[in-house]
Parts: structure tokens; C-alpha cells; sequence
């Protein structure tokens, strides 16, 4: 291409198919060249925040071996020239340093402002040249030295300075679920039931949080096991905490009723596959699903729900709601019990 898309388009190496490109997220391979096109942004990267579903994954694959974990980041993003796990498509995001900044560039920032990307790392182009030395393969957080590559129509927030940029970037990676968990709420359940699975989770404790900030009138989470249990409910984030394997769709149902659904919204925030059908089954009629989770078969939830003869409104998180990023940092402030659960993570 002679002239950059703000899209990204540009930087798609792939054979054109019946005439045209994928674009960056669908591409197989993506040009990683340094130099800019006017509408660019260049970051050098610190830290790159690998999605939930993905890490899992690969952690899974390799039977915990960080070493193996590693090497197949190093691959992955050598190969396509990006971070996109091939098995669950996701990738995450990242936090750095701006470099350079193209003379067209519409994105607001400058050389030497330390930004995280509010865009997946499945389309950002990515090179790592420091071979992911200061990672043991067993986190989601990746300190890394490299570049990437931002385009016109990307996002990226400048970090706040009264938090720690680890801590900065978990609470962006799911900005995306609190914002849309409160516009769901506040235009259409204000006094309802709001059930959120994996609710002790990063994008789970903030949908409780922001459920409660737009009126829900009843919270409940549900959690894996009894220790994620005990920590939900001392950070006092629900009004009923529930151990439930989400996998389970009677079983699930069944807590959630109990615990006084059927729910008015769900929030599905897990990372493992086959939650569908308890979501499903623990919503109200005319209730709504709002699937966060990259781990998600959204066929099985179109079918499952046509099934079970289920009248829900049923909504893919797009991970972008405009102040997204903003509104999580302020949960995060505001809400002492949400800081604990992500501030416990990271020092796991």
C-alpha cells in the first residue's frame, strides 16, 4: 500500500482474499518495521499483560513449565508478528514508553509519556528483543523490552501517577466489563438482581463494584472455590458470595436462585470454556448475559439459549466503552475492598 488506513491495513502481510486484506485482528502476519507511517505511534514496550484465556491456556499446554510458556510467546509474536495465542485467538495488552510519534498521529500523546494500550495485542504490531529474559513463563504480567506499533484508530491512556504501573495496567486490561456492566444496569435493571461469575476475579470484582455504582439492588458472586470465596466476601463486593463450578448449568442455576436470583443481568467473567449454558440458565426472562470471556463459544450460547426456548438479551463485551479506562481507575480508588482483590493478585 502507498498511503496508511487508520485501521492498520497497511501493516497486513497477507495474500489478499477475493480482492482484499483481512484487517490486522484477522491477519495472519503483520509488518513490523520501525519506521513510521504519518498516522503512527512507535512504543517501547516494559510490560506486555497476557489475557486470562490465553495464559491459561498456554500454561496448560505445557503442563506449567515456564520455560515452554516462554518460548511460545517468543514464537508466536516471531511468527506473526504479534501476540495472538492461535488456540484461543486472544491476546492482551501492553504498557510502555512512546518513542515516536507520527506528524498525523490523531491519538493524543508524546514522545515520553508512559501509556498502556487500550487495544488488543492481536493486532499490534509487536517485536521483543529481549528474548522475555525477565519472564519466568508463570504470570500474566511479561516484563519486556521491544517496540510496538500503534495505529490511527487505536487507543492508548496515559498512566496515572498515584498507581503502580502493574497495578495500572491489570485494572486496564478488563476496563472494558465495568464500563458496559454499568451502562446495562443503570438504563435497564436499576433495583435488579446482578449475577457475576467469576466474581472474585479482575473483571469480575470491578462489574460487581460498577453494578452497584449504577443501582443494582442485589449482587451476588460466584466463585470457583471456598479460598476465592473468602476473599470476595471480606472484600464486601456482593451481598451473596456463591461456590459454583459455572460449568455445572443445573448446579448453577440453582445457587444463583437460591442465593435470590434468577438474575436480571449475569456478568460471565471466567476464562475457562463452557459457562454458556449455566449463564443461560441462571438469567431471568427478558434478563440480559454480558460475556467477558475470550473463552467463550458464542455459538453455544446462540444455540443453547434457542434450546432452552431462554428469552435473554445476550451481549458480547467488545472491551471498549468511551472513559473506560477512566472509570475503572476510579473504582479502583474509591472501592477499598476491589484495590485488595487486585493487589492480592499481583502478589501471587
Amino acid at each position: 500500500m502507498t498511503t496508511s488506513d487508520p485501521t492498520g491495513l497497511h501493516r497486513v502481510l497477507d495474500e489478499p482474499v477475493g480482492g482484499s486484506l483481512p484487517l490486522p485482528q484477522a491477519a495472519r502476519r503483520l509488518d513490523t518495521r520501525s519506521e513510521l507511517w504519518p498516522d503512527e505511534v512507535r512504543i517501547r514496550v516494559e510490560r506486555l499483560n497476557l489475557d486470562a484465556a490465553s495464559f491459561r491456556q498456554l500454561e496448560a499446554a505445557h503442563d506449567g513449565d515456564g520455560d515452554a510458556v516462554r518460548r511460545e510467546v517468543l514464537d508466536i509474536v516471531a511468527e506473526r508478528g504479534k501476540m495472538q495465542n492461535p488456540v484461543t485467538g486472544s491476546g492482551g495488552m501492553l504498557v510502555g514508553v512512546v518513542e515516536e510519534v507520527g506528524p498525523d498521529s490523531p491519538l493524543g500523546v508524546k514522545a515520553g509519556d508512559r501509556v498502556a494500550t487500550l487495544v488488543s495485542l492481536t493486532l499490534t504490531p509487536l517485536v521483543i528483543e529481549d528474548g522475555l529474559a525477565g519472564w519466568g513463563g508463570d504470570s500474566e504480567q511479561v516484563p519486556c523490552d521491544g517496540y510496538a506499533i500503534l495505529f490511527g484508530r487505536s487507543i492508548a491512556a496515559v498512566l496515572p501517577d498515584d498507581l503502580a504501573p502493574e497495578l495500572a495496567l491489570s485494572v486496564m486490561d478488563v476496563c472494558g466489563a465495568p464500563a458496559l456492566t454499568r451502562r446495562v444496569v443503570s438504563e435497564r435493571y436499576a433495583g435488579g438482581v446482578v449475577a457475576v461469575i467469576g466474581g472474585g476475579g479482575k473483571s469480575g470484582s470491578l462489574s460487581l463494584a460498577a453494578a452497584r455504582d449504577a443501582g443494582a439492588g442485589h449482587l451476588i458472586g460466584i466463585v470457583p472455590t471456598d479460598a476465592e470465596a473468602d476473599r470476595l466476601r471480606e472484600a464486601g463486593l456482593a451481598d451473596e458470595v456463591v461456590v459454583a463450578d459455572a460449568r455445572n448449568p443445573v448446579a448453577l442455576r440453582d445457587a444463583v436462585t437460591k442465593s435470590g436470583g434468577p438474575a436480571d443481568v449475569t456478568v460471565v467473567c471466567v476464562d475457562v470454556p463452557g459457562c454458556e449454558g449455566g449463564a443461560i440458565l441462571a438469567t431471568a426472562e427478558q434478563g440480559t448475559v454480558i460475556f467477558f470471556s475470550m473463552a467463550t463459544s458464542f455459538s453455544a450460547a446462540a444455540l443453547g439459549a434457542e434450546g432452552l426456548a431462554a428469552d435473554v438479551t445476550m451481549l458480547v463485551g467488545n472491551g471498549y466503552v468511551p472513559g473506560h479506562a477512566a472509570y475503572a481507575l476510579d473504582l479502583l480508588r474509591a472501592n477499598a475492598g476491589v484495590r485488595a482483590l487486585f493487589e492480592g493478585r499481583l502478589a501471587q
